[in-house]
């Protein structure tokens, strides 16, 4: 069963730096999940797409994250990444990670709750 669980979220003052993780198992790395990304929800707010990476290492960004955050993947272990740096309370949000493609339902992680605040 493709399942995916996320970590390394957690309370950063502004300016500060995290890295979350998203493990995969299952079916997820197995050439049909061609793109995963990250998607972070805010209270109040729909869920938004922050980058996405695709099988073959190309990468995509939301406009507001350009330049601070990082996708990046590891195939050998399962495991993408998202580097963020310069984090500011508008990035305040649970974090998802997501596996999807053109062939297959899309699967979600649980979340990882990321807050910015001094």
């Amino acid at each position: 069963q493709a399942q995916l669980v996320e970590s390394g979220g957690g309370l950063v003052q502004p300016g500060g730096s995290l890295k979350l993780s998203c493990a995969a198992s299952g079916s997820i790395f197995s050439g049909l999940f061609t793109t995963m990304g990250w998607y972070r929800q805010a209270p109040g707010k729909q869920r938004e797409l922050v980058a996405s990476i695709t099988k073959d290492g190309r990468t995509a960004y939301a406009d507001f994250v350009k330049g601070r955050f990082t996708i990046s993947n590891d195939n050998a272990k399962k495991t993408v990444y998202l580097q963020m740096n310069s984090l500011s309370p508008e990035d305040t949000a649970v974090y998802y990670c997501n596996a999807n493609g053109p062939l297959v339902l899309a699967v979600w992680g649980q979340g990882t709750q990321v807050t910015v605040s001094s």
